[in-house]
């Protein structure tokens, strides 16, 4: 494989790794910040999740600015950060997300008001790529809030269950020493990266291979509630949707796209979706009149597929396709009957696209605009560009209305932004920060 293509592979998907076993991990707790007496946590819906309170990167979120100062919004604060792509999750003034330094791979506790430190969690692991200097190693996946605890899923394919309120682990699960989870391109060659979900009292990962393509642990112990399914394993996070009253989780797999019963694992459906040596990362978007919308690079394409229910049965059938349109990573946002993301990337620029979600027609494309992350809240488009501009936008299917716009990161800013109330979280590979944007 010729390095330029290889690196462009590394920059939609984990790293490769020389090494994927894991030490023992270390916790570090420095003492816990103090609160001002008349600090508040920021007011809004918590986001305690990759892509938010509703897994789709749209919040309640109002009182949000049209415009900003010259210098752009307030920065309430901002502290160095270390390697990879892990958005924060934010639940009463806390913040938890996941950074790599070298020999580590941390998750931290923060105070959400200030940015200090109150407690981390660092896991000595081994994980080195040929991309790092351009890439770096990771991690990717983003911490899920459940209860009084923290799930996370680290490069190397292990499922941790931490208490929120100490960084101490309660549990582990190996993925891929335990459950042989399956490896995208060579084996051992990449990270594991999707972000876990929460159905119920369980914690829901896709792991890859015969009788364990996604499994369900309980969340109090860790022990395996069920186990289903033969499909290989990619890079997409799995998304809960509900079809005519019956809740399904939907999964991309490597060459396939399929949904499953959150209770049991059941298969429900299954449709073709093939993405070259399983790079599928984008997590599908789930849209009014029961159409799921999928897409990746390498050479997969989109797709919108219909769901159709008639009892306990769900038929899937595929509304149309495209070869054109293709989601590196990142976010596609819907908004009305309007699909907004970044098509490209995989050795050409990538272009900010608005597709009809009904009928793949495409309505414009603007290339002005690095490749995206987005939030969809107070009727605005939070934009943030790769290369760390952050903008309010008025999108639609006849133009894409930019009204704010700041420097505020640097390049490979693609972790999307996390908002709670006013304040927006963001970070690159070297900085992690807050804004106010009320």
């Amino acid at each position: 494989m010729r390095r330029r293509t290889f690196l462009q592979l590394a920059a939609a998907a984990p790293a490769l790794a020389q090494s994927t076993k894991t030490p023992a991990q270390s916790t570090k707790t420095p003492a816990k910040t103090t609160r001002a007496a008349s600090a508040k946590p920021p007011a809004g819906t918590p986001w305690t999740q990759w892509g938010g309170p509703h897994r789709n990167f749209q919040t309640e979120a109002t009182g949000l600015k049209e415009q900003w100062p010259a210098g752009g919004p307030k920065v309430v604060w901002k502290r160095p950060f270390g390697e990879g792509y892990s958005s924060a999750a934010v639940e009463d003034a806390s913040l938890y997300c996941i950074y790599g330094r070298p020999g580590e791979e941390v998750l931290v506790a923060c105070d959400a008001l200030t940015g200090k430190t109150i407690w981390e969690l660092a896991t000595p692991i081994t994980f080195r790529t040929d991309a790092a200097n351009d890439m770096g190693n990771g991690p990717y996946s983003t911490p899920l809030i459940a209860g009084d605890r923290v799930f996370t899923t680290g490069v190397a394919g292990r499922l941790q269950a931490v208490d929120k309120k100490t960084g101490k682990v309660l549990w582990t699960q190996q993925l891929w020493e335990t459950y042989k989870g399956t490896h995208v391109l060579y084996s051992y060659a990449y990270g594991y990266a999707s972000s876990p979900i929460a159905y119920g009292d369980t914690v829901i990962v896709p792991v890859g291979g015969p009788g364990r393509a996604i499994m369900a642990f309980k969340q109090a112990d860790g022990s395996v509630v069920w186990s289903k399914n033969d499909f290989p394993n990619c890079y997409s996070s799995p998304l809960l949707i509900n079809v005519d009253g019956m809740d399904q989780l939907v999964q991309v797999m490597d060459r396939v796209a399929i949904g499953v019963s959150p209770q049991t694992g059941d298969l429900q459906w299954e449709i073709p979706f093939r993405a070259s040596y399983g790079i599928a990362v984008a997590t599908p978007v789930w849209a009014p009149g029961n159409l799921l919308f999928v897409s990746a690079e390498y050479d997969a394409g989109a797709k919108v597929i219909q769901l159709t229910r008639k009892g306990q049965k769900t038929t899937a059938t595929e509304l149309w396709s495209s070869n054109r349109l293709r989601l590196h990573h990142g976010n596609a946002m819907l908004v009305g009957d309007t699909l907004y993301f970044s098509s490209g990337g995989k050795g050409s620029v990538a272009i900010l696209t608005a597709v009809d979600i009904r009928s793949g027609k495409v309505h414009w494309q603007e290339r002005s605009i690095p490749k995206a992350t987005f939030v969809w809240a107070d009727r605005k488009l939070i934009t943030l560009d790769g290369d760390g501009n952050l903008m309010i936008a008025h999108p639609s299917p006849q133009e894409f209305k930019v009204v704010a716009k700041a420097e505020l990161l640097t390049s490979l800013s693609w972790s999307p932004p996390t908002l709670v109330g006013t304040r927006l979280y963001v970070r690159d590979r070297r900085n992690l920060m807050a804004v106010d944007l009320g």
